[in-house]
Order: C-alpha cells, then structure tokens, then sequence
C-alpha cells in the first residue's frame, strides 16, 4: 500500500501485488481510456475518485486515512480492457445502498479519463451481505406457498398492459389461473391510471383468486403492482395485506434502491422485482452502465423473492452466458470464478427464483426448461392470451409444454392428444 505524500492523486491506486481481503469489495470494471490515458491511469482514476483520491495532493490528508481506506487496482486485462478492484469495507455504511452506490457508482461514471466505463460484476463480502436482509422467502418459501415442489411455476402478464377495467382485468387473470397458470401479475406500467384504479382492481382480482382457488384446488399468486412515490408505496402494500393479497409486485429500478430497502423492511409478502428500465443501464456493454448480473446481485441482496432474468430464447436481449450465469448468482449459494466473472458466496443470504419472461411461447418451454431448470417461473403474456382459443386454452397450452418436457416427450408428439399444445404449435412453432 502506497502511503508516502502522493498517495492519494489519483495515479497512486494501482497494486498488482495486493491479493484482496475476505472483508474487501471487490468490484470489476470494462474500461475504455480517454485519448491521453492509458488502461492503468484510468483504472486507478476510477478507484481514487470512488474512494479518498482527487486530482492534486491535499494538505488535509492524514495518514491514519490512508492506510485504513485505500483501495487497490490489483487485475488489469489490457487485451479485454478489464478491471478488478478491491475496496476495504471500511469505506462503506453497511446496510445503506445508496451510500454504497454513490461510491462504487457515482462520481466515476462523469470522468474524462474514460470513454466507456461498464461495470461487469461484483464480489459482496460476508459482513456487507450480513448488514442487508435478503429475501423473506427465497425458492423454497415460495415453493412452500404454492406447494409445488418439482416443477417450474407458470405465470401470466394480464394483457393488454395497459386499458382494461378492474372487471375485465379480473377475468383475465381468472381465465389465466383456471387453465393452469399459478401466478398471474400486473404489466410494469400498470398502477392506479383512471381506467384501471389500483384498490378497485385488486379487489375484483383477489376476488376470483379465491374462486379460482375454489375451483381448481391450488393455490394461486396475484402480483399487484405496487410502484409509487414511496410512501404511496407503503399505503398500497398495507392495503394489499389488509385485502388478503399474497403478492407485490414493484418496478425496482423505476423506484429506486432506497425505496427498494423500505418495501423489503416493511412488508410481509414476497416481493416480485420487474426489472423495467434495466436496458438503459446493461445493453451497451461497450459504453457506461451496470450489467443485469450486478442489479441481480444487489437485487438478491436487499431482498427480492423472484426476479425477471429474461430467457435467451425470447424477445428480449440477454445471451445464454449472461442469463445462465445470472440465474446461478440468484439461486445458488456459492458461484465460482471464471475467466469472465468473479466468484461470490451468499452466505446469510437465501436464493432468488428466476423468472424467464418477454416473448415466452409454449413452443419454448421445452429450451428454457433444459437450460434453466426447473427452479424457474415460465411466465408468458401474448403467449397465453394470444392463443387461437383464448387466455384458458393458452395457460393450458403451456402447462402441457411443462407436461410433456418433464416426461421427456416431445412438443410435437405431445400435441397429438392435447388440442390446446397443438393449436399453439401451430400457430407460433
């Protein structure tokens, strides 16, 4: 550790030789330099403006600072323009995310020095972890909940996202339990316009819950969207548990991260993160942002209890790397580290269930099934409202594709003697 008079310019955090504390921060980057710089300046400008560095020497520094709060550069991959940096946890107030993200995400990403600064992963160390409180739930709360123990939840987006009355919401969401669906959730931009209020439509919708309960014997899950300024938030969800509601749903990065931490400390129910927004944030890898692995990270962290992950197979953007290795950080305890990703151990910290959602059709669930397994919810809009018969015979459609995989038998062949599989392989492959 550098700690002479220089020690806090910011080309003073570079350390090949540091190996990280089991107590650091360790967070890797995809840095792009400026004209003028090259990747180590760069890298250490990005440490220092995170941490205790600026761009001259300052006559308030103290020694004692230095030594206990430097962080340390300690992997350049000049070929890929990769970073990792390890930061001492000391820098941080554990259990306050935004703290944590002005830091690690803030003043670096408005930095000359860089023309693109992506931030790929990150390694939460044991105490931090300790410090936030997770998922209520987690997979197996949640499988509990609906006692469905070996196989993926099937789910449902009420479509269209937006225009229907509570009365017509309600018997979409019906419809989509009688055939099968276990879960059936509000779209991301759905909360309390004039043509659908909020209370009016979760009542109607709670409403056929029971029925459909009644009626087919298993339980079933409304996800109410409960995205608000944050008190308005928290007057939604004590209404949803106040109305025998069993869900929430909130639009985690619209709402923000403290909002997020509020919600988790506050209520009861599970909570289904929809990840709207997240492309501003991940899709150019190449530019600034932060990778859909980070926001699940810090997403399982908080305390979500499932998650939209995307598919691979669908409409939305996510490679099988990407969305297989995302998948593995929310739902395993401990991920390894790879030539692309660091390692992380959840310790405290339950599981997250993936949900694979955007263009899901039953002609697909066969893919997603061998690929994610069966810790999933398959949960497809158009392709269960858009079937040739209706929202029943889609939901059905799609729990015969969940059938038939898990018995090992063909889409096509199974179709033979399930009408609704047939009409939807037909209509969309």
């Amino acid at each position: 550790m550098v700690t002479n008079k220089k020690a806090y310019k910011y080309e003073s955090f570079v350390d090949l030789r540091y190996k990280p504390k089991e107590s650091d921060l360790v967070m890797q980057y995809y840095i792009k330099p400026a004209k003028g710089f090259n990747l180590k300046e760069a890298a250490s400008m990005v440490a220092g403006e995170s941490s205790i560095g600026t761009w001259t020497e300052v006559k308030t520094m103290k020694p004692r600072i230095g030594k206990m709060l430097t962080p340390s550069v300690f992997y350049l991959d000049e070929k890929n323009k990769r970073v990792r940096i390890a930061y001492p946890i000391e820098l941080f107030e554990l259990g306050n995310l935004p703290d944590i993200l002005s830091s690690i995400g803030g003043n670096i990403y408005g930095m000359k020095s860089v023309n693109a600064l992506f931030w790929e992963d990150v390694l939460l160390p044991k105490k931090m972890l300790y410090s936030f409180k997770g998922p209520r739930f987690g997979i197996q709360g949640i499988r509990k909940k609906f006692n469905v123990w070996n196989r993926p939840l099937v789910g449902t987006i009420v479509k269209p996202k937006v225009g229907l009355e509570p009365g017509e919401h309600s018997m979409v969401a019906y419809d989509s339990w009688k055939g099968g669906c276990d879960i059936v959730k509000d779209d991301e931009n759905l909360t309390n316009q004039k043509f659908n209020p909020f209370r009016e439509r979760f009542l109607k919708t709670i409403k056929m819950l029971d029925k459909a309960e009644r009626e087919t014997g298993d339980k079933k899950a409304y996800l109410v969207n409960c995205t608000a300024e944050t008190k308005e938030m928290l007057k939604r969800i004590d209404f949803v548990e106040k109305n025998n509601g069993n869900y929430i749903m909130l639009d985690i990065l619209t709402l923000g991260w403290s909002a997020l931490q509020t919600a988790r400390n506050y209520t009861k129910l599970p909570i289904h993160a929809h990840r709207a927004g997240h492309a501003m944030l991940d899709r150019d890898k190449e530019s600034f942002g932060m990778s859909m692995e980070v926001i699940a990270q810090l997403s399982r962290m908080v305390g979500v209890d499932t998650l939209h992950i995307g598919t691979a197979y669908g409409k939305m953007s996510g490679k099988k790397e990407e969305v297989l290795h995302i998948e593995q950080d929310l739902e395993k305890q401990f991920t390894k580290q790879t030539k692309w990703y660091l390692s992380q151990q959840w310790h405290n910290i339950k599981p997250v269930l993936g949900v694979a959602s955007g263009g899901v059709y039953p002609g697909i669930v066969d893919k997603i099934i061998k690929f994610m397994g069966r810790d999933v919810v398959l949960q497809a809009g158009g392709g269960i409202h858009g079937h040739p018969h209706g929202t029943v015979a889609g939901a059905r459609a799609m729990r015969q594709a969940v059938d038939a995989t898990l018995k090992g038998i063909s889409l096509k062949e199974y179709a033979k003697t399930h009408v609704e599989l047939f009409e939807a392989l037909k209509k969309w492959g």
